[in-house]
């Protein structure tokens, strides 16, 4: 008889194939290997794995609000800039805007609009929607241009 015995040879009295004494775990060298390495590896890669996907998964919430909170000060801008707009021109645009563009990625969003005689400006401040738990993520945008006039006819 070999090293190892043949499954025959491992029958119990009746005829019934008894377990081993030796480890399952065992290479072909005879060294034991690192049965439970795997499990305890990925207790801890796993959850990393998964904070960096919920972590670029919030990158893009933010871009996404950024973009949302740049097209809400260009077309305010646009209103309270246009000869004959106001501030409240301007604040139904940002609330029209807001109302297209959805408000899921850009929450709490506050739009300041003021106006002078040569210079209209705006500035939208909101947070991005939060994929991770606690992570709150300021979005700012600005515009600023000046007001249209229309010339005096002579």
């Amino acid at each position: 008889m070999g090293p190892h015995p043949r499954p025959a040879d491992r029958r119990g009295p009746q005829g019934f194939a008894r377990r081993s004494a030796r480890p399952l775990a065992v290479a072909s060298g005879g060294e034991q290997r690192d049965g439970g390495a795997t499990t305890v590896e990925m207790v801890f890669v796993l959850p990393l794995l998964f904070t960096v996907v919920l972590l670029l998964a919030q990158v893009t919430v933010w871009a996404h609000a950024r973009h949302v909170a740049q097209a809400t000060a260009a077309r305010t801008l646009a209103a309270a800039r246009a000869d004959g707009g106001s501030v409240a021109a301007g604040q139904a645009a940002a609330s029209s805007t807001l109302d297209q563009l959805g408000r899921g990625s850009l929450t709490h969003p506050r739009v300041t609009i003021t106006r002078g005689a040569d210079q209209a400006r705006v500035h939208v401040h909101g947070t991005a929607a939060s994929v991770l738990f606690g992570l709150h993520v300021g979005v700012d945008a600005d515009a600023a241009g000046p007001v249209e006039h229309r010339p005096v006819a002579p």
